[in-house]
């Protein structure tokens, strides 16, 4: 979908993955993975499978283990979003809140030491690892780096949110793969320690990590950049405000990165940022002006609401 008018000089577009089934990117990480475990043997009957979430990815295995007969339990910390813990939940997946926060300020290491205790316990668990298992980029490699080549053409530019960094990692191996020239652009939160930032406390799930994730490899082929939580509201507020489209908000991190590279992207390019989610689960954070408030200060707010002003007629 295109954005006119987001930025001036090039062409903006967002490729929607909350479409996807169970509402976001991580459909086609969960069925890679689950599918992957399976052919390898590693599924066996009696097991149960266990996950860290900050929640979209939650949803997406919660949703195929319904559906293949499995039973996991999904680690997940206060942040999650209450919608799409319920989501969860419904599924029938067991959920496991952790909130005690790492030495970097997040709570990524605290899950994953819940898992590694859990698994080391009970020889049943089988813990499928996002962060280091293989299939996790080769979903993107394959299926999404396949869909913006066949649906949309070869961009001259690509943002990408990295959380565990599949998306990213799987983009950059299939585009080279093709032989497209297209220039990508990593994205992640300020607080977030995979780029070798200083780490922080970060509120907006979805990108960013309290430790680096075994699938990140900094090979030098793509730039990065970090965006603060509170530009990645504003630029939320504004595409809902300017383009009648709801967002995540890590959508909003990725699409704050493209403003902020305007000046570096040639006129007549085509740029495209991938969105992972709809914003119907950030309603009471993002979109809700008492969060926003509480979390980042009134000046966000009030900056987020002189760029509505300006754009509404009246």
């Amino acid at each position: 979908m295109e954005l006119p008018g987001f930025t001036t000089g090039f062409s903006t577009y967002v490729k929607i993955e909350g479409l996807n089934p169970a509402g976001s990117i991580k459909m086609k990480t969960a069925r890679e993975m689950i599918l992957d475990a399976e052919a390898k043997g590693r599924i066996t009957p009696g097991c149960e499978l266990i996950e860290s979430t900050s929640g979209n990815l939650g949803v997406a295995l919660a949703a195929i283990c319904a559906a293949r007969g499995h039973r996991i339990t999904l680690v997940t910390d206060p942040n999650v979003n209450a919608r799409t813990l319920r989501f969860i939940k419904a599924l029938g997946a067991d959920v496991v809140i952790v909130d005690e926060r790492d030495r970097a300020g997040g709570y990524l290491a605290t899950r994953i030491d819940y898992i590694r205790r859990r698994t080391a316990a009970d020889p049943r668990l089988v813990w499928l690892n996002q962060y280091a298992n293989p299939a996790n980029a080769a979903a993107h490699c394959t299926h999404t780096v396949g869909e913006i080549l066949a649906g949309f053409g070869t961009p001259d530019w690509l943002f990408v949110g990295t959380g565990t960094a599949g998306t990213l990692m799987g983009c950059v191996r299939g585009l080279r793969e093709a032989g497209a020239a297209t220039r990508i652009v990593a994205v992640d939160a300020v607080g977030s320690v995979t780029f070798g930032a200083r780490p922080g406390r970060r509120w907006i799930p979805g990108i960013g990590t309290s430790r680096v994730p075994e699938t990140y490899v900094d090979d030098g082929s793509f730039h990065k950049l970090l965006v603060d939580e509170r530009d990645a509201v504003r630029t939320c507020r504004r595409v809902a405000r300017e383009h009648g489209l709801l967002l995540g908000g890590s959508s909003g991190s990725t699409l704050a990165a493209v403003d902020a590279f305007s000046d570096r992207i040639a006129p007549g390019s085509r740029v495209l940022a991938i969105s992972p989610d709809m914003g119907e689960g950030y309603l009471d954070t993002v979109y809700d002006d008492d969060w926003v408030t509480e979390h980042f200060g009134a000046d966000t707010l009030a900056a987020a609401e002189r760029r509505e002003a300006a754009y509404l007629p009246g």
